[in-house]
């Protein structure tokens, strides 16, 4: 997290409120902007403009955030995806990293947009047009205020993507796994590992083997010490 002072840290994100407040009044009821400050993931939102996906202060970061979070000072802005949250609203985002002046990462400035309506008038004009509406698979973005229901929704994606229970997966499935949770930075929250063990219904000390392991792998395959 750098040598950057928590009064300097205060100051951005106190001014940066009032910044939230005027982008969602610029673009109305379909707007939401959220200030995040990660030095509190399980309770990072500090301040919210609008309401798209129910944030609140006082909730959690999304899983867009724990990616954030995982990359560390390394953590690049996301701008302009398309995703769906889990009731089914089209959401265009943007993450804008948030530094402090020796260029540590502490914070994230989110705008997202629900461009359901949108969407839907591109596609009957489309239709209009003669022009088939191509189908788009969207990945599904959990928002979610308590940071438990964000991770158990990571971890039950990615359970599905391996195609099979926790007893049905293979050593090398079940350390991938515990990788992807990984690089997503599931494990930056506190509690996450036994969070997930619960969820698996594994105990904890496999859990944390799983996780040592799928480290060590990641480690060799970058050219890292193991």
């Amino acid at each position: 997290m750098g040598n950057g002072t928590n009064a300097e840290r205060d100051a951005i994100l106190a001014a940066l409120t009032p910044v939230a407040e005027g982008l969602a009044a610029t673009f109305g009821p379909v707007c939401e902007v959220v200030l995040h400050d990660y030095r509190n993931p399980e309770k990072s939102v500090v301040a919210v403009a609008g309401s798209v996906t129910g944030r609140a202060v006082g909730g959690a970061m999304s899983e867009i955030g724990m990616r954030v979070l995982a990359g560390g000072d390394e953590a690049a802005d996301e701008l302009n995806y398309v995703t769906r949250t889990r009731d089914g609203t089209l959401v265009k985002s943007s993450t804008m990293v948030l530094r402090d002046s020796t260029g540590a990462v502490f914070g994230a400035l989110c705008v997202n947009v629900d461009v359901s309506a949108v969407t839907r008038v591109h596609d009957l004009l489309g239709a209009l047009a003669g022009l088939g509406a191509a189908p788009r698979e969207l990945p599904t973005t959990t928002f979610g205020n308590d940071i438990d229901s964000v991770v158990d929704a990571l971890v039950d994606a990615h359970q599905s993507r391996q195609r099979g229970s926790w007893a049905e997966l293979g050593r090398a499935e079940r350390v991938e796994l515990f990788g992807g949770l990984d690089t997503r930075g599931v494990f930056a929250v506190r509690g996450a590992v036994e969070q997930v063990a619960a969820r698996l219904g594994i105990s904890r000390a496999s859990a944390y083997n799983y996780l040592s392991r799928a480290r060590a792998a990641h480690d060799t395959s970058t050219g890292g010490s193991a």
